[in-house]
């Protein structure tokens, strides 16, 4: 049996980066930073530093208000950092694989830090190793750090722009010598990756969020496929020159950005507003009251309100205080775990037609207790919109997403899904809705809903695969 916490899709990574030659405390503009990208990870945290000479890590299983302290980040100096926020999507969740990674070369030191998840790091793995290389996690960064060190002779840009030739799958990544600060973005742009500007220094995040945390000013986002090099002269930008077209991954506005960014042009919380006018005008149903799951649901759900004239309420509240439910003893506890986290609230419910608005349907335990929690404070119908297009396939880029064997759209019809959730109704935005949510700025990737990925994917394999 899954647990309730199993359902929902977990959170990929998220990655910070500044480059400061103004005396700037980038050590806390970094903690900073990193807690603003919290929700893209919630294992482990860690923050590289250089001060122009050597490079030191700081990181550990955790939150980042629980890794880091005052004492942690007052010994951490420098000019330039990177931070880390890690769900993992590839290797175990262990202090080992916890980044930034470090490692020595011909020129130094090199920390690194990646969101996605890289579909042939199987191949090159087996081949650095055959060519003498050891490798210390089971995280497929390390192969990208790896396969920079065996170019360092040729130097640290000319190493990471042969590198990243080598490598497919998505990658937002942002590395540290002693001198330079580099990111770079996959040639789809499926993870997220924006430059932003504090005074005279510079910032690369995963998401805009972050930059006013900090104060700092949004510039652009990278571009897919760009190499950006900032130093002491300032930044530039190299394009490896192959063919780059944008599919942003879709679930960056669905369900992982937090609703203040703009990831590509493109407002998070007004396309998830969108969506739930959409969803009304193709799914109407009549009913007293709108309610959206916390947190990724609620802008959906207030759309749909404005578009139905139904009022939007709360309709549960979030207890932010309840740790990973997953790691009690038994199944009964972590049944309750799960249950204080989410309680609904009687008076906006009871003796109504409730229409509930989520963002996705994995598994669909989660669907079935949240309808489930609804009835037993009075609800009288519950109608289960939502925001996305039925899930039947795994994601390959990134996102720790269920094998197709075990995502209840890929193996029933939706009124299957609706009997085995326990609604009254049950109806989902279409392809076409959700791609005019997102205003067709370019493209995306859809391929969790149709199968139809950017690149060629990988027969599915476990997270921990590269476990030695």
């Amino acid at each position: 049996m899954y647990s309730v916490e199993e359902d929902k899709i977990k959170d990929e990574c998220g990655v910070f980066g500044i480059y400061s030659n103004e005396g700037l405390e980038i050590a806390p503009l970094t903690y900073y930073g990193l807690y603003a990208l919290q929700h893209r990870g919630q294992e482990s945290a860690g923050i590289a530093v250089s001060d122009g000479d050597h490079i030191q890590v700081y990181k550990n299983m955790g939150l980042v208000c629980d890794v880091f302290d005052e004492g942690s980040l007052s010994k951490l100096t420098g000019r330039a950092a990177i931070g880390h926020v890690r769900y993992s999507t590839t290797g175990s969740n262990n202090h080992t694989n916890a980044q930034p990674l470090l490692s020595q070369f011909k020129l130094g030191s090199i920390s690194i830090a990646h969101n996605g998840n890289l579909v042939n790091s199987d191949v090159i793995r087996e081949l650095l190793v055959d060519a003498g290389c050891i490798f210390h996690t089971s995280v497929d960064t390390e192969v990208v750090l790896n396969l920079i060190a065996r170019g360092a002779n040729k130097g640290i840009e000319n190493a990471v722009f042969d590198s990243i030739q080598a490598i497919k799958g998505s990658f937002a990544i942002v590395m540290l010598v002693k001198d330079k600060l580099i990111g770079v973005r996959d040639p789809n742009g499926i993870r997220p990756l924006c430059i932003g500007k504090l005074s005279n220094s510079y910032i690369l995040c995963s998401e805009s969020c972050a930059l006013d945390a900090i104060g700092a000013e949004f510039i652009r986002d990278v571009n897919p496929g760009e190499i950006v090099i900032i130093d002491d002269s300032g930044i530039k930008s190299l394009n490896p020159g192959e063919r780059t077209k944008c599919a942003t991954c879709s679930f960056e506005y669905i369900y992982f950005a937090r609703p203040d960014s703009i990831i590509d042009g493109i407002d998070v919380y007004e396309a998830r507003f969108k969506a739930g006018k959409i969803l009304y005008e193709e799914c109407p149903v009549e009913a007293d009251v709108v309610v959206g799951v916390p947190d990724s649901g609620m802008a959906a759900a207030a759309g749909y309100a404005e578009a139905s004239g139904i009022p939007f309420d709360m309709g549960f509240i979030k207890n932010r205080y309840v740790g990973r439910s997953f790691i009690a003893p038994t199944q009964e506890m972590r049944e309750k775990a799960v249950a204080i986290k989410l309680n609904p609230l009687k008076v906006n419910i009871q003796g109504k037609r409730v229409v509930l608005i989520d963002d996705s349907i994995i598994r669909g335990t989660t669907s079935r207790r949240l309808v489930d929690l609804l009835r037993k404070a009075g609800a009288t119908e519950v109608h289960f919109r939502v925001s996305s297009p039925v899930v039947k396939y795994p994601c390959y880029f990134g996102i720790d997403m269920p094998y197709r064997k075990d995502l209840i759209g890929a193996n029933s019809t939706i009124e299957e899904i609706r009997q085995e959730i326990g609604a009254d109704s049950l109806q989902y935005i279409s392809m076409e809705g959700l791609l005019n949510s997102f205003q067709r700025h370019h493209k995306f990737c859809l391929g969790c809903f149709n199968g139809e990925y950017p690149i060629s994917t990988p027969i599915e394999t476990l997270k921990e695969r590269l476990e030695r």
